[in-house]
């Protein structure tokens, strides 16, 4: 109690400055024969260096190859044809950046640098006209559009239909392009998910030799047009553009489009035998600096294998290659959608330059206490599990807070008191500017949570939900950071059947909890089901003739009613006891499991020592926290408290989120590079189910051990038996 007494006096409203800062701007460009580096960057007026920086895979100007495809970072217009003045007229800047002035800096040199005129740099930085260039004089400076598209491009490139169980790194690695240049070339692609629907229609290059000027006449085939047919149905069947079939076909325009029974020529259709997708392969993205030695080793395969399936490979490792691997690689390997995850440590990966900022919404109820009312607010704290879930949330997220800053990360930080009130949470976003926020921890509960979910989702902001699983409405924006209850039950059923020898399973379920009955069931189909009197209770003569001399029991107990859950333990625990014969020592061994772990297991009626004998076994969000470095960081800030479980998920789900965000200032980005990631009491590994938001999929299994919880592993489950 004392700590929460200790923790008002800490809740303060932070107020910071929030700006918002602008992207930078691409164009995509395939080489054509004939074009250099050198060409190519005066054709978008920008430097060679700055095309090799945007392209990680080609290492020097000699790598720009015919059919390559490249990104262009945008920082200038280009213009053809035109003077200045209907330049000027017609063409107006896209975004600005900002740039401090160096020493020794030059309007000249600036000019160089950005590609823009010295007039375009006054026009939108007056005070240059009355002033000289100083040191730390902060400018705008415009970007402009490409404005000269070449209308030839479009044949270069061709229209692909993704198909079913088909990502983007499964096309990628089709059309050997990189998944950036993919996305590059189809800037209407999601930003904060991978999500590929099928049916959905992707630019693509053209595969070398396949463009029309490269077509050998062997490659044609001769087609009859049926009725009804169309220039567009067509060039989605043979996957060409309608424009590319007219120029092959000029009598199409002739006789006025495309005629019942015309015959026309067109390239053959592509063997699409050895399909490429989710469900045959794995992918792995290519990061700068590997070599083919430690990619073996890492990915679990030979050098043999991996060139067979890649021949690609045969012309070098480059950044951003997408590689193919058998799904049965997967086993030992981190894979998230399909993707073979590189196991990343975020403590020795943050960026000190990423400086987030992160907005609180918690229930503190500050217009309900009164700090000189002691006991009133003790037992204020005693009576409401929000502000005791609130304070103990907000303790630990203040140790995070501090543990990010000792590893140089600068924070920006808002709290707000929701009062838990849906009103006052509107009131907040009226009156607060989120723009440039990278992160919102709460609200708590679930009216308000939707509120700030559809305001963030306007600005691209992503939401973390502290103690929810779910949403009645689906929020692409939100992680929710506690486990679905499928999924705890899923991690349980997983564990079980896999030690599964030959035990006799008994499943006791009240009405209540009849989906876990019908998944045990499902997994175990041979499960005998005890009688339950009135959903209080067990019919104990047809239970105690159910249980086996030969084999272990194992028995299932589904119920969130505390009285059963100590009746049942206890008459567990007295049939899981020797009784002695004249004759013979009889045993009958007993353990007990749910899937569907609540408060009732908790109660004061449950004897802990029964569960213990028991080996009682179960899923969870949380494990208990040891002694580490948290623990020592919240008593010497809270002068020795012990932090209890609101306070652990505090400082979890805040240090979590801020060494994503000090990795990569965009958790929609890290989200889809981060695999598992553990930390004192929780675990958290997102699923982006599109839509509906992502859902944490991270669980432990707990098991009573000699009056103890601890967490299990498989292979210590498994010695346990």
């Amino acid at each position: 109690m004392k700590k929460y007494i200790l923790q008002l006096g800490l809740v303060v409203l932070f107020l910071a400055t929030i700006s918002v800062s602008a992207q930078d701007k691409y164009a995509t460009h395939a080489v054509k024969e004939g074009e250099t580096l050198q060409s190519i960057s005066q054709k978008y007026r920008v430097t060679p260096y700055s095309i090799l920086q945007a392209n990680k895979e080609i290492k020097s100007a000699s790598d720009v190859k015919e059919n390559t495809i490249l990104i262009i970072p945008l920082s200038g217009g280009v213009v053809e044809n035109k003077t200045e003045t209907q330049d000027e007229e017609q063409i107006k800047p896209i975004r600005f950046i900002r740039h401090r002035v160096k020493r020794r800096e030059t309007l000249f040199g600036l000019t160089q640098k950005y590609n823009i005129t010295e007039d375009q740099l006054k026009r939108y930085n007056t005070e240059l006209y009355s002033q000289t260039l100083e040191r730390r004089m902060v400018l705008q400076i415009p970007v402009f559009p490409e404005v000269d598209p070449n209308e030839e491009k479009e044949l270069d490139f061709e229209t692909y239909t993704v198909q079913s169980k088909e990502t983007r790194w499964s096309i990628a690695h089709k059309y050997g392009i990189t998944v950036d240049s993919l996305v590059a070339l189809n800037p209407d692609l999601s930003k904060t998910s991978n999500y590929l629907a099928a049916g959905h229609e992707l630019k693509l290059p053209r595969p070398k030799g396949d463009s029309l000027k490269e077509q050998k006449v062997e490659l044609f085939t001769s087609y009859t047009v049926p009725s009804k047919m169309t220039l567009y149905s067509l060039g989605r069947e043979y996957g060409i553009p309608s424009d590319s079939i007219v120029k092959l076909n000029p009598e199409i325009m002739e006789k006025g489009g495309l005629k019942e029974g015309m015959v026309i020529r067109l390239p053959k259709k592509r063997d699409k035998s050895g399909v490429v997708n989710t469900e045959n392969y794995i992918f792995y993205e290519v990061k700068p600096k590997q070599n083919i030695f430690r990619l073996t080793q890492n990915l679990k395969i030979t050098r043999d294998e991996l060139f067979r399936l890649n021949p690609a490979l045969e012309n070098g490792l480059k950044a951003g290659m997408v590689l193919k691997l058998p799904k049965a690689k997967a086993e030992g390997l981190q894979v998230k959608n399909a993707l073979v995850l590189d196991k990343i440590n975020l403590i020795d990966s943050v960026n000190v330059e990423n400086k987030p900022k992160v907005v609180f919404m918690l229930p503190f109820r500050l217009d309900r206490i009164d700090m000189n009312n002691k006991e009133k607010t003790e037992s204020q704290i005693k009576t409401r599990r929000d502000l005791a879930l609130s304070l103990g949330f907000y303790s630990g997220a203040l140790v995070a807070l501090d543990s990010i800053k000792k590893l140089g990360v600068s924070v920006n930080v808002k709290t707000y008191d929701t009062e838990l009130s849906q009103a006052k949470v509107k009131e907040i976003l009226f009156r607060e500017n989120l723009q440039g926020v990278n992160a919102i921890i709460g609200p708590v509960a679930s009216g308000a949570l939707n509120e700030v979910a559809v305001q963030a989702a306007s600005k691209n902001i992503p939401v973390i939900a502290p103690i929810s699983s779910d949403s009645q409405f689906g929020h692409s924006n939100v992680f929710f950071s506690v486990p679905r209850e499928e999924v705890l039950r899923d991690k349980m059923l997983s564990y079980m059947e896999k030690i599964y020898t030959d035990e006799n399973v008994i499943i006791i379920a009240d009405s209540t909890h009849q989906v876990a009955h019908d998944s045990i069931l499902s997994k175990f189909p041979a499960a005998q089901i005890a009688k339950v009197i009135d959903n209080k209770s067990l019919h104990l003569d047809e239970f105690m003739i159910q249980l086996s001399e030969d084999k272990e029991n194992w028995v299932f107990l589904e119920t969130d009613q505390p009285n059963m859950v100590a009746s049942v333990t206890s008459i567990l625990n007295s049939a899981n006891t020797a009784s002695l014969t004249s004759e013979e020592e009889t045993r009958i061994k007993v353990r007990m499991f749910t899937t569907s772990y609540n408060s009732a297991f908790e109660d004061d009626a449950v004897s802990s020592t029964h569960l213990s004998n028991l080996k009682f076994a179960y899923p969870s969000l949380y494990r208990e926290a040891g002694n580490d470095s948290f623990v020592k960081a919240y008593q010497k800030r809270f002068n020795g408290l012990k932090p209890d479980r609101y306070a652990v998920r505090g400082f979890d789900v805040t240090f979590d989120v801020l060494l994503k965000l000090a990795h990569k200032n965009n958790l929609f980005e890290t989200s889809k590079i981060i695999g598992l990631t553990e930390y004192t009491g929780n675990s958290f590994d997102y699923f982006n189910n599109w839509t509906l938001g992502y859902f944490n999929r991270a669980c432990y299994i707990m098991e009573y051990d000699n009056l103890e919880i601890k967490e299990v592993k498989l292979d210590d489950l498994k010695s346990n038996l």
